[in-house]
């Protein structure tokens, strides 16, 4: 983590003399002196003097040198310290006290924030979460990029160390991976958009009715104890990549993964269905990878910051634990839904009969195509849910 923000009790820069402390330079303790640049890299040689490698990168990544210290750049913004500090900290950036570690970037990125506050557009509790979502989401890219991409293209060569391919490497990769960051993420915009304009009312862009469900690796405790670490890693990279595609193929969102969990979420339940019968098929083919679960629950859920919240969140993980290996368990409201839609039907005896009787040309009409099948479950107390009747989904042959 870079070190940017400052900490109390830091000594603030020499002001002009007759110059007066403008709003906010004289924070809370706890606030005073803080910064963010992720980029001030504190990469320190044997004297304590910075790498000059390192601080080239800084430069070429960030477009701009330090200049400023957190007092001067919230100044140079027009945003008072206190502010500017809360925006630094949400986007994940390290207190550094009155080092000059910041650039004109970050000055830019300072007043185009807070002047969507100053302009209405976002409140000032709004922007800060706009900054830690941000913070969060990229810093988490960033360190995935450095760890499996850049640094497995940056082996030392003979006469050269691994920073000194670096640069030149980043140099020819950072404004490709810069558009594609952006197109990334404006086609995720645009989606999130639909969504919430296909909204029925206001209150469902917020707590709308969702299929959640969670796929979790059985015995994946075991594993850590009897895999080496590089092995561990490989297996939870395949995992987590196999149901990451299998998710965004199906037409589902990955809300996150948690190495031997992953969590995912459907507007429909027929999709949810789908995407969680063909994770048990795809894994149970695969002899490397161990056994899997999934439990799905449909319902409100309360959306924030691209995570997911609530009791229908807690009953599809409750599920997920109770499922037993290679199966899918879902609750009353998710199989309701799924018969609703006509994805599976009230029971196999209708089915049966059904399509016996169109085999047969009784009724003259074409016999239901249901994709899955359901099979209730003894009642069972869910620990803070009470009493759940749980369903076996499976797929249909």
């Amino acid at each position: 983590m870079s070190e940017v923000a400052g900490s109390s009790g830091a000594e603030e820069p020499e002001e002009p003399e007759g110059r007066e402390r403008t709003e906010g330079e004289e924070g809370d303790e706890g606030t005073e002196g803080a910064g963010g640049a992720e980029g001030a890299v504190r990469a320190e040689g044997p004297e304590g003097d910075e790498d000059p490698i390192a601080l080239r990168i800084e430069q070429l990544v960030l477009g701009s040198e330090r200049r400023y210290t957190p007092f001067q750049a919230a100044r140079a913004a027009g945003v008072p310290m206190e502010l500017a500090a809360r925006f630094w900290r949400a986007m994940g950036f390290a207190d550094i006290g009155q080092a000059k570690a910041l650039t004109e970037a970050d000055v830019l990125a300072l007043r185009r924030l807070a002047g969507l506050v100053e302009a209405g557009l976002l409140s000032e509790a709004m922007a800060v979460q706009v900054a830690r979502s941000t913070g969060q989401t990229t810093a988490r890219l960033a360190d995935w990029q450095i760890d499996s991409f850049l640094e497995g293209l940056t082996e030392p060569q003979e006469g050269m160390s691994r920073t000194e391919i670096a640069y030149p490497l980043v140099e020819l990769l950072l404004p490709e991976l810069e558009e594609f960051l952006v197109y990334v993420w404006r086609r995720q915009l645009a989606a999130a958009t639909g969504r919430v304009v296909q909204a029925q009312d206001d209150d469902e862009m917020v707590d709308r009715r969702l299929a959640v469900g969670f796929a979790d690796l059985v015995g994946f405790t075991r594993l850590t104890r009897r895999l080496e670490e590089e092995e561990l890693g490989e297996l939870v990279e395949a995992f987590e990549t196999t149901a990451a595609d299998l998710v965004a193929a199906h037409g589902g969102r990955l809300i996150k993964t948690l190495g031997d969990e992953v969590l995912f979420a459907a507007d429909e339940a027929g999709t949810a269905a789908e995407i969680s019968v063909r994770l048990i098929e795809t894994l149970a083919h695969d002899e490397t990878m161990p056994e899997l679960r999934v439990g799905i629950a449909f319902g409100t859920v309360t959306t924030r910051m691209g995570d997911v919240f609530g009791t229908t969140v807690n009953l599809a993980s409750r599920l997920t634990s109770i499922a037993p290996k290679d199966t899918v368990l879902v609750d009353g409201d998710f199989a309701e839904e799924l018969i609703g839609d006509g994805d599976a039907p009230e029971s196999e005896a209708e089915a049966t009969a059904a399509e016996k009787a169109a085999a047969e040309g009784g009724t003259g009409e074409a016999a239901p195509s249901y994709r899955f099948a359901l099979q209730p479950m003894w009642q069972r107390p869910v620990r803070g849910l009470g009493v759940v009747e749980p369903w076996l989904l499976s797929r249909r042959t």
